[in-house]
């Protein structure tokens, strides 16, 4: 696929994605979905590729939102399929995603924005970031699962007073919420977000794997946790990776995985 809205970069094991219109403060439109989810679903497949850094171009925006000029005459099906396929081919593509993907937030990341930073595992945002949810003030809600995630990472009372209101917050105040990781001056966005991915790249692949897919279980209600963590635990110990690493432990080396 030739991409027109995103860029790509590998960096050894790390790949970054950055979306690409920076004219527009890089908004989603249908175009830049498609790109996203071919993307993501190659950087999946590809064994290479360790672990994805997803940003925006330029140092204003991450993700500004999504484009409303694709959606503005939608009626009520159009919309509920908007949403569908944006979160079967896109964000829930990223939630589980077998490697782990972080957002480097340089910038504005609101509405559609913010739900791909919350559908990353992991967020680092520069000291200046905006955070919000302005849906309201368009009278619609969040459709990319921005009433879930963030319900999950920082609890029902500050989510629906960010859904509710449609108020930005600052980093300092979405580092204290829990909203994201780590907030560090620009400078070190990337430098940042590179050291966590290098770290994780460095660990067992099949345990970051099972690790992901035993977390997201707990936040499923359709299945449970405690037994997926068990299964997932029983299954290291049949692979390469877990000889590997007890043998470096016992000879004192580190694990060559």
């Amino acid at each position: 696929m030739i991409y027109q809205n995103l860029s790509i970069v590998d960096s050894g094991t790390i790949r970054r994605l950055i979306i690409s219109r920076e004219h527009k403060l890089n908004a989603l439109d249908k175009r830049s979905l498609a790109e996203l989810h071919h993307a993501i679903a190659d950087s999946i497949a590809d064994k290479s590729v360790r672990g994805v850094i997803l940003t925006g171009a330029g140092d204003k925006a991450f993700v500004a939102g999504a484009d409303i000029a694709d959606f503005a005459d939608l009626d009520t099906e159009q919309g509920r399929t908007l949403a569908r396929e944006g979160q079967n081919k896109v964000f829930d593509l990223i939630h589980h995603a077998s490697k782990p993907f972080i957002a480097a937030i340089n910038g504005y990341a609101l509405g559609g924005g913010l739900e791909l930073a919350m559908a990353c595992h992991i967020r680092v945002a520069v000291s200046s970031a905006k955070l919000g949810l302005p849906e309201v003030s368009l009278g619609l809600i969040p459709g990319y699962g921005g009433t879930q995630r963030l319900t999950q990472l920082v609890g029902r009372g500050r989510a629906l007073e960010m859904i509710l209101s449609g108020d930005m917050i600052s980093a300092a105040e979405a580092l204290e919420y829990g909203l994201v990781n780590h907030v560090v001056d620009p400078s070190i966005l990337f430098s940042k977000a590179m050291d966590i991915a290098n770290r994780i790249a460095s660990r067992s692949s099949h345990a970051v794997n099972l690790a992901i897919q035993a977390v997201n279980a707990g936040l499923d209600p359709a299945q449970n946790g405690y037994e997926a963590e068990i299964d997932a635990f029983g299954q290291c110990f049949g692979t390469p990776d877990f000889k590997e690493g007890v043998a470096a432990f016992l000879e004192k080396r580190k694990p060559n995985f």
